[in-house]
């Protein structure tokens, strides 16, 4: 029996905010971005573990392949940002490694809401030039943040 409730990882507030940088880089892509957070990364290498959660969350039967899932362990201090196939292909590993730079950068100064904002919204652009939105184009997958244990 819990005698105190679990404490949310983000408020009502940094949900919402999350939310929308998903939508709007959503808005002029077929390509899908997901966020999910956890406490503490049960993987020695946080991107053992995204991998593991983009395949069960459906992010690698997108119809271009170009999902991409930022992963965060925030009691751990961990993240990984994974980019399907589709994607990847188009940008390579300097995008990743330079998103990888923004979150530790924005995450250093304990400024975890804005540096996810940002990296989505870079992500978002990344994702409008290599595949714009089609009038055929549908949400795929939700646009809510995924939380973990």
């Amino acid at each position: 029996m819990r005698l105190f409730p679990k404490k949310e990882l983000f408020t009502e507030d940094e949900k919402a905010k999350v939310v929308t940088a998903v939508r709007h880089a959503e808005r002029l892509t077929s390509g899908e971005v997901r966020v999910f957070v956890e406490s503490r990364c049960s993987f020695v290498d946080a991107k053992d573990r995204a991998r593991e959660i983009f395949a069960s969350l459906g992010m690698d039967k997108t119809k271009h392949r170009n999902g991409v899932l930022l992963y965060l362990a925030l009691l751990d201090h961990q993240f990984a940002i994974i980019g399907d196939q589709g994607i990847h292909e188009k940008v390579g590993n300097d995008f990743w490694q330079k998103e990888a730079m923004l979150l530790r950068d924005y995450f250093s100064r304990n400024l975890i809401i804005e540096g996810i904002e940002l990296c989505v919204k870079e992500i978002g652009e990344s994702l409008q030039f290599h595949f714009p939105y089609a009038a055929d184009d549908k949400n795929e997958l939700p646009d809510d943040i995924v939380f973990g244990r």
